[in-house]
């Protein structure tokens, strides 16, 4: 194919998921281009709280497997470190992390429990109110906006190409087969074509008739100014995610998200909203020797949430050459394992090594029509996570 338009492989979407999908592409050899309507990771990508421990995920072994080796993989940092500590500030919050704990171990990760004191040993900024906690070692947590720019950058190291500000308007077919991408700056031929696009992977989707039930929410972060480090940055609890970056700004999310359009607030400013203050008070709550930070900034990504809070990595009927990715809503931790089980679903039709039936589109093939509204799911509502 010409060089400038078109490649083996045409992937729709320049956040973790599809920058993983083509990474692992290209280290295969495979000549891949990267389509991407705004910036890369300018979405939930890049706005997020870097958390990598996925207990519930069929591809939970094989991430917790590549994030140590990410930067090697890469050739580029992702500040990736190991280990989080979840703290319980009642019996009832202990119980509930004790599930994933149980999950872990029950996977052959290991994790610890911690009374109080050792609690307020292993994280200075938390408080006489811990209950008590739990030590994975297993997890971790990267920089987001390291880690997309990774990504990118590996994808260019290796041949392969990502090109920004490139609006994808419909897709060129021939019989059971997606021939070209069409952007509003001309069409990319394709042998292979890669949805994966976060929330905008469901309209895109239904361009080629396919459908993908998700609905888009609007997750914010709040970001404080630099406290001394902390032994771990990864520290979670009260509802809350997030980290400690190596400057030593508290940053962290955690709902309830606010579901919107996906197309209410295309690439411009998002502002916080009351949402913050929810999240800025059980971060003092968690963390109270931190009460006094300020918080300097606010970020706000939209992500996809599909029926069951499951992925979607499949390649649907009757499409011969389509494969679609979506990781609701948590795909930043996730995109080294789905990123490669997504190649290898393109270049073997299957993933060698995870079960993905739980990821197949066809479960849902008997949902309600009306599901979002008997959940809940519609733009103006919360959701809490």
């Amino acid at each position: 194919m010409s060089a400038n338009k078109g490649a083996s492989v045409v992937v729709v979407g320049g956040g973790v998921t599809g920058l993983s999908t083509a990474f692992w592409l290209a280290e295969a050899g495979v000549d891949v281009l990267v389509l991407e309507r705004g910036i890369v990771g300018w979405e939930a990508s890049g706005r997020n709280g870097g958390g990598c421990s996925h207990h519930h995920s069929p591809l939970f072994a094989e991430e917790q497997r590549l994030w140590p080796m990410m930067d090697q993989l890469l050739g580029h940092p992702t500040e990736f470190v190991p280990d989080r500590i979840r703290i319980a500030l009642s019996p009832e919050q202990y119980t509930l992390y004790g599930r994933a704990v149980t999950n872990a171990r029950r996977q052959g990760f290991r994790a610890d429990e911690l009374d109080a004191r050792q609690v307020r040993e292993l994280v200075p900024l938390a408080g006489d109110n811990v209950f008590a906690g739990h030590y994975y070692h297993f997890g971790g947590h990267a920089n987001p906006h390291r880690t997309v720019q990774a990504y990118a950058w590996a994808i260019r190291d290796r041949g392969g190409r990502v090109r920004q500000h490139f609006t994808v308007t419909g897709f060129a077919r021939s019989g059971d087969r997606v021939t070209a991408v069409q952007t509003d700056q001309g069409s990319f031929g394709c042998d292979h074509l890669v949805i994966a696009a976060g929330p905008q992977t469901s309209r895109l989707a239904a361009l080629l008739d396919v459908d993908i039930p998700m609905r888009a929410a609007r997750a914010e972060m709040i970001v404080t100014e630099p406290l001394p480090p902390m032994p771990l940055g990864g520290i979670d609890g009260n509802g809350l995610y997030g980290r400690q970056t190596l400057r030593g700004n508290l940053a962290y999310g955690g709902g309830p998200h606010e579901w919107v359009e996906t197309e209410a607030v295309p690439g411009g400013p998002r502002p916080s909203t009351p949402l913050a203050c929810s999240i800025a008070r059980r971060l003092a709550q968690l963390l109270p020797k931190a009460a006094h930070a300020r918080v300097i900034r606010s970020w706000a990504g939209i992500i996809e949430n599909t029926p069951d809070g499951r992925p979607v990595l499949d390649r649907p009927a009757p499409w011969a050459n389509l494969t679609v990715g979506s990781l609701s809503g948590v795909g930043f931790g996730l995109s080294p394992a789905s990123g490669r089980a997504l190649a290898q679903l393109v270049t073997d039709g299957a993933c060698d090594f995870a079960d993905l039936g739980s990821c197949r589109l066809d479960r849902f093939s008997r949902l309600e029509p009306d599901w979002a509204a008997l959940q809940g799911w519609l733009p103006g509502g919360l959701a809490t996570v």
